[in-house]
């Protein structure tokens, strides 16, 4: 297995990486100092995994993604047993973090709903949702969530029929027919 220990390599491919980490948070948290705190808590995570990482075996952003899911989710169920809240669903107010600083138009009410419906999704379904709208291949995402990819495609698919009933439901009667 060959392993990268380079520190300065880790900073550099954190810094280009680093909207999937504002990503992975915004889907997961809160509010923006959770966000920041989880943030920080992947990025802990994945320095100390930075010498296990082994680029012949996986890309960074697949090896990323993973820890990252895996942080959020842990933390997310740790929360879940502590609080009785349930989670925030995305709009406006998160674009920053997000897009990791960059200016993102106003989401129409289509989006907005699309990121609603993602809020209400368990923690493994919020993370296959975030990798397929990230265009990952099901072989990717098999290999970031550990699972089979045909199982992907099943929990893919019925997330999306059931955004699709979601919408159609939400939808004025005149946009129906």
């Amino acid at each position: 297995m060959k392993a990268v220990t380079d520190p300065h390599r880790f900073a550099t491919l954190l810094q280009q990486h680093r909207g999937m980490l504002y990503k992975v948070a915004a889907l997961y948290s809160h509010n923006a100092a959770d966000r920041e705190d989880l943030v920080q808590e992947i990025s802990t995570q994945l320095w100390r995994s930075f010498g296990r990482y082994d680029e012949q075996r996986a890309k960074f952003s697949t090896w990323l993604y993973r820890i990252a899911l895996n942080v959020a989710i842990s933390q997310a169920r740790r929360e879940r047993r502590n609080e009785a809240e349930r989670f925030e669903p995305l709009d406006e107010r998160h674009a920053d973090a997000i897009g990791g600083g960059a200016a993102i138009p106003e989401p129409d009410e289509r989006i907005a709903a699309l990121y609603a419906f993602i809020g209400q999704l368990d923690e493994l379904n919020r993370a296959l949702i975030l990798l397929y709208l990230e265009e990952k291949s099901y072989a990717e995402i098999a290999e970031i969530i550990g699972i089979s990819e045909t199982n992907v495609a099943t929990k893919i698919g019925r997330i999306k029929q059931k955004l699709r009933g979601q919408m159609v439901a939400a939808a004025p009667h005149d946009e129906r027919a």
